[in-house]
């Protein structure tokens, strides 16, 4: 099994300091950072772009850390390149996303970054059975995509568990949705390795504090 780790969503950093709030969770500990793409279509908001990849990159490499970006966009095959070059570590599609998911898992791998594959909460955990081979990871989504702050699906802790039960030990699952530190124990205990949590981090006073306050909790490094 991998070890546990938090990875911050900057979905819910304060933009007009994010590389300030970057750092700090990064000198708190976090070497995972999770950056959500939304593009209007796939789920209605419209978030951020290659751009914003590219001005974190030095700062998250600098700090022995990866970019763990998730392409929340229709047919995400066709962002792959331009994220790639942005300094993307991670590129995550979704399987709900695009008819083509082994194509599109596979542009990642070509482009030599670590593969993801995301399913939403209405998509069972049987679904990434055909191309587990070509994910590196599993993202399994604990909300609806699109929205910040919504509240964790409690059914997801069993598909988690199912998911593991499904890929084995081996292979990293990532959750992304309601987690702060009861869920994220919740999680981790159902086999989850990346908890990426937003709101429950630069929502607080201290995201720093916030952000010990979860890995501690699920039992990070």
């Amino acid at each position: 099994m991998h070890d546990v780790r938090v990875a911050p969503s900057i979905l819910a950093a304060d933009f007009a300091r994010l590389g300030e709030q970057v750092e700090t969770v990064m000198d708190a500990g976090a070497r995972v950072i999770h950056v959500d793409v939304m593009d209007g279509h796939f789920v209605p908001p419209v978030s951020i772009g290659a751009a914003v990849v590219g001005a974190l990159r030095d700062l998250v490499h600098d700090h022995g850390g990866v970019l763990d970006v998730h392409l929340m966009v229709e047919r995400p095959e066709r962002r792959v390149e331009e994220f790639a070059e942005a300094g993307a570590d991670t590129i995550i599609v979704h399987e709900e996303a695009t008819p083509h998911v082994h194509y599109a898992l596979k542009a990642v791998r070509d482009a030599g970054l670590h593969s993801g594959l995301a399913i939403n909460p209405g998509t069972p955990a049987e679904a990434v059975a055909g191309v587990a081979d070509m994910a590196d990871h599993v993202l399994c989504m604990t909300v609806n995509p699109g929205w910040g702050g919504q509240p964790y699906v409690a059914s997801s802790t069993a598909k988690i568990a199912r998911l593991r039960e499904l890929l084995g030990p081996g292979v990293p699952i990532e959750v992304d949705g309601g987690i702060d530190a009861a869920t994220a124990a919740e999680c981790a205990g159902a086999g989850a390795t990346l908890l990426v949590a937003g709101s429950s981090i630069f929502g607080a006073a201290d995201p720093a504090a916030a952000y010990r306050e979860i890995a501690e909790a699920a039992g990070a490094v």
